[in-house]
């Protein structure tokens, strides 16, 4: 047993050596790429998890969360919130008290820092399922770029610090993409679990159910509605004023608010825009969200599955945020399963125009002013609202253009991918831009060989 525990440790140290050794053969791009990645991610998640959270910021989501949660053990009054303040607020509904209930049973400070760690490690575990998704391994340059980009992202760092629940939502949002894309039967039941988990707490992902919807994926829905059903049947009776969640809260939770509020209408009653430009502004995004939508539903539903549920997410996410009365900038952080489609050769994000959107809504950067305090305030509360905004045209135009020109070009029938982006058959000649193009296969396997 000792010789065992001295050859351990000479093998850990051997291998702990080896890594300042001189390279014996010229390393490979994506070798020194990980070499580069792996140590900024890995310190990157311990930072945002360990001391900006545990530190914490003005903000804190997690002490009304906890309020509730001892309340309901104690027996007392949970939606007794007043709600004239700018503080957070507790906003879930009995079921998701039911959820939360066992981080009552812990002091506080251990209860925010085991709600941080689970949050923690659903992200990392998002990022893992998001790279099986996209047939990438942990040894591919995508792990560790995916890793560090997420935990570098102001959703992330602010649903840690904050102490959200949002980590674990991307994780159950993850999950519900995984499963419904599986193509078995059986998995459509789970996928409606996972999102219907999150109904349990809040409705954030609700718009993603028109994607089963439209699929025929009836057994995801099924169970997307049960699960919220059943658990707030089960809390119920179990709170002491059940009633008062839907007299008091949910009139706020329908309500508008003009802070922490990056949708059209918080930000338009902010700055005291006119109600009609508010409505002008609504109906256009939502008119380019649908148009989008459409398209690719016709184009893309059938040939591409992936590439149609992943990019249709993010129109709808966005749009809901945008047209509806509350979008908060940590919601962003939903947008990874669809931002990841930028590794698929018909990404319609491929451009500069698709990343300064995203740098709107994901950066970590201040655009506060102190010599120009009024242009500083609008930067910094602009900036999700008009990333948001800039990505539904980015979308938009991307889509209709590619529909224009293959319609131009007689091939509609075939698909509104470009000819390039598909392999002509053996057996045809090439076939120029100008004849009808070849369309070709869009199928996800087609994608994935393509990259």
């Amino acid at each position: 047993m000792y010789r065992s525990l001295v050859l351990s440790t000479d093998s850990i140290r051997s291998g702990l050596l080896n890594a300042f050794r001189p390279r014996t053969s010229p390393p490979s791009t994506a070798t020194v790429l990980r070499s580069i990645l792996w140590p900024f991610a890995i310190l990157s998640v311990i930072h945002r998890s360990y001391v900006l959270a545990t530190n914490g910021y003005i903000t804190d989501d997690f002490a009304p969360v906890y309020r509730a949660v001892v309340n309901f053990k104690m027996g007392w009054d949970i939606y007794n919130e007043h709600f004239n303040h700018v503080d957070p607020h507790y906003l879930y509904p009995p079921g998701g008290t039911l959820i939360m209930a066992p981080f009552g049973y812990l002091p506080v400070d251990a209860s925010r820092y085991w709600f941080i760690f689970f949050n923690t490690l659903a992200i990392v575990l998002a990022a893992y399922f998001l790279l099986r998704l996209f047939k990438f391994s942990l040894a591919s340059v995508a792990a560790p770029a995916l890793l560090l980009a997420m935990f570098c992202t102001e959703n992330v760092t602010n649903t840690l610090v904050f102490g959200n629940i949002n980590g674990v939502i991307l994780l159950l949002e993850v999950l519900f993409f995984t499963w419904l894309l599986d193509g078995r039967t059986n998995r459509q039941w789970w996928a409606g679990v996972a999102i219907g988990l999150t109904l349990v707490v809040k409705p954030l992902l609700a718009p993603l159910l028109l994607l089963p919807l439209l699929n025929r994926q009836w057994r995801c829905l099924v169970t997307a509605f049960v699960v919220p059903v059943a658990f707030n049947a089960a809390a119920w009776p179990l709170i002491s004023d059940p009633m008062n969640f839907v007299t008091r809260t949910l009139p706020y939770i329908f309500s508008t608010r003009d802070y922490f509020n990056s949708s059209i209408l918080g930000n338009g009653v902010y700055y005291g825009l006119p109600m009609w430009l508010i409505m002008l502004l609504r109906i256009t995004f939502a008119v380019l969200a649908a148009i989008s939508l459409w398209l690719l539903y016709r184009y893309y539903r059938q040939r591409d599955p992936m590439f149609w549920m992943l990019t249709s997410s993010g129109v709808l996410l966005i749009a809901s945020w945008l047209v509806l009365s509350l979008g908060q900038g940590y919601y962003s952080m939903m947008l990874f399963p669809f931002l990841m489609t930028v590794v698929l050769p018909n990404s319609v994000i491929r451009s500069w125009v698709a990343w300064l959107a995203v740098y709107g809504f994901m950066t970590m950067d201040r655009w506060l002013l102190g010599h120009w305090p009024t242009t500083g305030r609008f930067l910094e509360y602009a900036k999700i609202t008009y990333g948001w905004s800039l990505m539904i045209v980015v979308v938009f135009c991307a889509l209709y253009f590619r529909y224009l020109d293959a319609k131009a070009e007689g091939r509609l029938d075939e698909g509104i991918d470009p000819p390039w982006m598909t392999p002509e058959k053996p057996d045809e000649p090439v076939r120029s831009r100008a004849g009808s193009g070849s369309g070709g296969d869009n199928s996800p396997d087609g994608n994935l060989n393509a990259r």
